[in-house]
């Protein structure tokens, strides 16, 4: 069973990748960002708990600035570049006053290496840890253009101003569909901190690091600011509909939507005679959901007759589940029939502990495909294995002719044996 999912799970991220390599370059279907220098923000905890002398014989603070002089000295020209900081100012008891205590140190911009490390050479451990209010000065700090975004979170402890609860914060950022990323480097976490790093990364799709040495901070925030400068396909924003009838029509492309728990979501597609709309779903579980739980992605017609679909179910072992489908429309292009609407249901069963929150709905990422189809609805293609079935075919008559030798001279052996 494990490993026929991993084989589902392999198929479908190739297939995947394959569309999305096929994509055409409008901007209505997203496309490399490569018009504006990408924004990165390096975000900072200078609370007390950093004094901790745990990293390579050094304190959590004289770490971070080693490795932050080291990242600054490598950050792509490209790349414009910002720090804020958590916990830097106020260190008295007043809880109020504690979580106000965000900055930002060095605006997003064109870097100038030598004022940015003289900025982060005068940061010392102070006070406490506000990251949800720090999260939204970031996104606050980077918001404005189409470039590519990305928020690198380095803390060593979890928040201390709830309930403004930072992994609701970075759901909240994602739901406004402005592709923001958000990474999340642990220095020397505990399992609270661990979880709710973990929780804010999943949230938009960045990325949990666990650091126990300098290195492993440098060369990690390194590796994150170089990769916000390779450009890449950002999802467009869409919002399906509770039918059919008023649906958004979707070009070939890749789209990002939210869905509540049990909800239904259609959208439209475009496929004339002689093409084949390839597209798939995939959902997040960004929150606490209950184990069993699954996806739908079907086609029908614009009359509700079903023509094909994609499902899959999991067992809370992944935060991801996805499913695919394919329709072959049968025709030439050149035939005079008219382009069919196909009407794209997007569902899932996912539930959860009366405790969870269900908005925002759960993210979903929609790929869109529409290529030229098999020379006819009954060509072998249209099954998904393309010629591949007269491999299979080869394949087993072989083994039919092979058995039958095999049995043929195995009985030979056996009289040849009793005889003498």
């Amino acid at each position: 069973m494990i490993t026929r999912r991993w084989v589902r799970a392999s198929a479908c991220g190739l297939f995947v990748t394959l569309a999305v390599g096929l994509f055409p370059s409008g901007a209505a279907a997203g496309e490399p960002v490569a018009k504006e220098a990408p924004k990165v923000e390096l975000v900072l905890d200078v609370s007390g708990s950093m004094r901790a002398r745990d990293i390579d014989g050094q304190t959590r603070m004289s770490a971070a600035k080693q490795a932050f002089n080291e990242v600054l000295d490598a950050v792509p020209d490209e790349v414009q570049l910002g720090i804020r900081t958590l916990g830097a100012n106020y260190p008295g008891p007043d809880r109020n006053l504690g979580c106000k205590d965000t900055k930002q140190l060095y605006p997003v911009g064109p870097l100038d290496r030598t004022e940015a490390k003289t900025a982060v050479a005068t940061l010392a451990p102070t006070g406490w840890t506000p990251i949800g209010p720090a999260l939204l000065g970031a996104a606050e700090d980077l918001k404005g253009g189409d470039a590519t975004r990305r928020i690198v979170l380095i803390t060593d402890g979890e928040d201390t101003c709830a309930p403004l609860d930072p992994c609701e914060v970075a759901r909240d950022i994602a739901a406004k569909g402005i592709h923001l990323v958000i990474d999340t480097l642990g220095l020397v976490p505990d399992a609270k901190t661990r979880d709710q790093l973990i929780c804010i990364a999943e949230a938009t799709g960045g990325t949990y690091t666990s650091v126990q040495h300098t290195a492993e901070l440098s060369g990690r925030v390194r590796q994150l600011v170089g990769r916000a400068a390779t450009p890449v396909v950002n999802p467009v924003a869409t919002e399906g509909a509770k039918q059919c009838a008023g649906a958004p029509e979707l070009k070939p492309g890749l789209y990002s939507d939210r869905e509540t728990f049990g909800e239904h979501r259609w959208y439209r597609v475009s496929v004339a005679p002689g093409q084949e709309l390839r597209a798939s779903v995939s959902i997040g579980a960004d929150r606490a959901v209950n184990n069993d739980y699954g996806v739908l992605l079907r086609a029908t017609t614009a009359s509700g007759r079903e023509i094909v679909r994609g499902q899959e179910a999991g067992d809370g072992r992944t935060d991801l589940i996805s499913s695919g489908l394919r329709y072959p429309k049968a025709g030439d292009a050149d035939d005079e029939e008219p382009v069919e609407t196909v009407c794209l249901q997007v569902s899932n069963s996912f539930s959860a502990p009366a405790s969870v929150k269900t908005t925002p709905g759960m993210p979903v990422e929609l790929t869109i495909d529409v290529v030229d189809g098999p020379d006819g609805a009954s060509d072998v293609a249209s099954f998904g294995l393309g010629r591949g079935w007269w491999l299979l075919g080869a394949l087993a008559l072989t083994g039919l002719l092979a058995g039958l030798v095999w049995g043929w001279v195995s009985r030979w052996r056996i009289a040849v044996w009793r005889t003498n």
